[in-house]
């Protein structure tokens, strides 16, 4: 029996998660999972650290030894793979004495900052790592030895400790980059105290220390976010760094102000600076700028300027390298993210191009039109430059000519575009940020998909895709998942992919959560339920949904359709009404005429379109429910307002995706005339309690609906049991002089008030099982 009061208080946890109109949106995630649900599905590990919050700034994946490798707050941690995460490493290295009292004199903040946060986890050698910390605000590093393959060991090599200045930030949160190539580090860095120096800075092998000039026109206030060795060519000496990172330059054509524009650079590894020009300094050094924009009418385009991350993902055998990226706006009009996909072949085109040349600061941005110098500037010594008559075995045999113009001119005059001339994927309007991104490469039944992952702001990870319909058409984003992997929300800094083990490693501020990438059984017990999901890593095999493997013998068994996931096609023998997952029992609930009603409907995906349908008593066919002010239809359900005796009959909640219609759950409605309430609940009273006089059923009805709208909100969890609380509980101090009346509703007040309680801690699966 549902009375007003109830149905307003047990709708408040249906809706508080979700508000708003029950259209269906692609941009929505098929489905979410939550902490709990991770966990208990064994799909998530989490490793916090033996102190709880282990602020975890560097994180290594070393596949060759199995080892996780962490950095943190005065500490190093190593974590086994493919072995329960109980039994970590932990290796203490905190600020050197005295250190962290000057820190704090000059002014730092004592629980922030002024400590050894490690910056740098790079390969040294077969046993040894390389870690570098910021030493609060002292940058020092040191050799970890880490064993052999096998073994699982850490320590710190403290005859190793030295000064990490140019190698490590001294700010705990400053952006950062670094590479470990040939022995020796490149960081791309701020590397003073005060962290205005910006640098590109190589050391630590046998070779001099090189650095970038301190000409204002290579780096401006940069913030960089990846540094990757990458090669041209088959030829070695030809390898360069590349670093992705954003700066912030003046406003293009001399207007007031400055923009934000993202770039790729690159230094090349046998670099060795000049002879009499650029001494210990790069003479390499170029740089062009990344352009991820939206083509809009008339040739305007919509921007996305500020990079966020990058992810390299590597060739197989005769393709080229591509790069993914993600950008975000600096625009106060919008917030909004895009991925854009780029290849390597168009980079290095472009540094192949026209210099870009300025004749002063008031004048526009032009290509240089005047002679390139040989070797050409930013060429690497190798052997398109080591020719006979052109002995230039080494950057400090190059001409002076050669490096004055590489120093006047480090910006190449064409940009990088994506891929088909747009972004893969465009969200905005997000409750969340975007920070990080992986992508992996699946090969599916019907074709190879990047499956890419978001990391968020928020402590979740997105999993979508981008389908290309064509190369002028848009792409269909597709959102498979949306998995929150920490408790409470913290933004996520690093991530890591490990296909071989198909294993997301996941880290935040926190700590770091291992996630499966799939988990197919999750989408359900049925083929249309598996086609549905749309998800490569997943396929029909006949009796479950399963990991798809390509070249499989059960090759007929195998269902998949991940470019439209019609399970009308692939589920042969299956009707289209509500057979997908057997077939669907009716429950009967009962509504108290003249108050309101809640029939619930939890669709599995937040994707499919629900509508309802209403078979009357007597009638011969069911009709499609109509909505209007007493007729509401929510995300969670439908709600009416106020029952008439026409409103009885058996509801059909059913979901239609994708052309593929199921009826997913059946409620028939009994309506219990008003008269009939006063002697319902007086057969349920206490024998030595007089009749109740109006009792519930003499409560006039409300419409209460508009006052659920104003408590709905985390914000407002604490006015809900106020709300229930002054309409069903506070007849407890009056209890003594009105047994009667408050007895029948303080016994429904607990049971609302402990509904509210119950509904605030259920997941979304939970609230799907009943």
């Amino acid at each position: 029996m549902a009375s007003s009061a109830w149905a307003i208080c047990c709708l408040l946890g249906s809706l508080l998660f979700h508000r708003g109109s029950p259209s269906p949106s692609a941009s929505m995630p098929r489905l979410r999972l939550s902490y709990r649900e991770l966990l208990s599905d064994n799909r998530s590990a989490i490793f916090l650290g033996p102190r709880g919050s282990m602020d975890l700034r560097a994180m290594y994946l070393d596949e060759y030894r199995d080892r996780l490798f962490l950095g943190g707050r005065d500490a190093i941690y190593s974590l086994q793979l493919d072995q329960p995460w109980a039994d970590p490493r932990e290796v203490l290295w905190p600020p050197q004495p005295g250190q962290r009292e000057e820190c704090v004199r000059k002014g730092r903040d004592p629980l922030m900052e002024c400590a050894n946060f490690v910056r740098v986890l790079q390969p040294h050698n077969r046993t040894h790592l390389l870690a570098c910390g910021t030493g609060a605000f002292r940058p020092s590093c040191a050799l970890i030895a880490v064993g052999h393959r096998g073994e699982h060991v850490l320590h710190l090599e403290a005859h190793s400790v030295e000064s990490g200045r140019g190698r490590c930030p001294h700010e705990p949160s400053r952006p950062f980059a670094s590479a470990f190539v040939g022995g020796e580090l490149y960081t791309g860095l701020t590397a003073d105290f005060l962290g205005r120096e910006a640098m590109i800075f190589r050391s630590g092998g046998p070779r001099p220390a090189l650095r970038s000039d301190s000409d204002q026109n290579l780096l401006h206030d940069p913030r960089f976010v990846m540094a990757a060795r990458i090669a041209d060519n088959s030829d070695q000496n030809d390898d360069k760094v590349y670093f992705f990172f954003s700066e912030t330059v003046p406003a293009p054509d001399g207007g007031p102000g400055h923009v934000t524009v993202s770039r790729v650079g690159r230094v090349c590894v046998n670099d060795a600076g000049g002879q009499r020009v650029l001494v210990n300094k790069w003479s390499t050094f170029l740089k062009a700028r990344l352009v991820c924009s939206v083509p809009g009418p008339g040739g305007a385009e919509t921007h996305f300027d500020q990079l966020e991350d990058v992810f390299l993902l590597w060739p197989k055998a005769g393709t080229s390298l591509e790069v993914y990226a993600l950008f975000s706006t600096v625009s106060a009009v919008f917030q909004g993210f895009a991925v854009c996909l780029y290849h390597m072949e168009d980079i290095w085109e472009v540094f192949k191009g026209p210099f870009a040349h300025q004749d002063g600061p008031q004048h526009q941005w032009g290509p240089y039109g005047g002679k390139v110098p040989f070797p050409r500037p930013g060429m690497c010594p190798s052997k398109m430059t080591a020719q006979p008559g052109r002995p230039f075995g080494s950057t400090k045999d190059y001409p002076d000519e050669v490096l004055q113009f590489a120093r006047a001119h480090p910006l190449m005059f064409r940009s990088v575009r994506p891929r088909r001339g747009r972004p893969v994927l465009v969200k905005t309007h997000l409750a969340q940020q975007l920070r990080q991104i992986v992508v992996d490469r699946v090969e599916a039944e019907d074709g190879t998909y990047d499956v890419i992952f978001l990391g968020t702001d928020s402590g979740s990870v997105l999993k979508v895709m981008a389908l290309q319909a064509g190369d002028s058409a848009e792409p269909e984003e597709v959102v498979l998942e949306e998995l929150q992997v920490f408790k409470v929300p913290t933004a996520i800094t690093e991530m890591e992919i490990s296909v071989k083990r198909q294993t997301l490693y996941v880290g935040s501020r926190l700590g770091v959560a291992r996630l499966k990438l799939h988990q197919c059984e999750t989408y359900g017990s049925a083929c249309a339920e598996c086609c549905l999901a749309r998800d490569p890593y997943c396929a029909w095999d006949g009796a479950s949904c399963t990991r798809y493997r390509p070249g499989t013998s059960k090759r007929r068994f195998r269902r998949q359709d991940i470019r439209h996931g019609n399970p009308a096609l692939q589920c042969l023998g299956q009707s289209q009404e509500g057979k997908a997952a057997g077939p669907v029992a009716t429950t009967t609930v009962f509504g108290t005429e003249h108050n309101s009603t809640f029939l619930e409907c939890l669709p599995k995906s937040p994707q499919a379109a629900v509508r309802w349908f209403l078979q009357r008593p007597g009638d011969q066919g069911p009709d499609q429910v109509k909505t209007d002010e007493r007729v509401l239809q929510t995300e969670q359900g439908l709600l009416i307002r106020r029952l008439s005796r026409l409103d009885e009959g058996t509801y059909s909640c059913t979901t239609l995706e994708h052309g593929f219609s199921q009826t997913v759950a059946r409620l028939a409605l009994e309506v219990i005339v008003a008269a009939q309430l006063n002697s319902l609940f007086h057969r349920g009273q206490r024998p030595e309690e007089p009749p109740a006089r109006g009792g519930l059923a003499s409560t006039p009805p409300k419409a209460w609906y508009k006052d659920i709208l104003q408590l709905i909100g985390f914000a407002n969890l604490p006015r809900v049991d106020e709300y229930c609380e002054r309409m069903w509980c506070s007849s407890r101090s009056r209890s003594k002089q009105a047994k009667g009346k408050s007895w029948a509703g303080l016994e429904l007040g607990k049971k609302v008030k402990s509904r509210v309680q119950a509904e605030r801690n259920r997941t979304p699966r939970e609230v799907e099982a009943t």
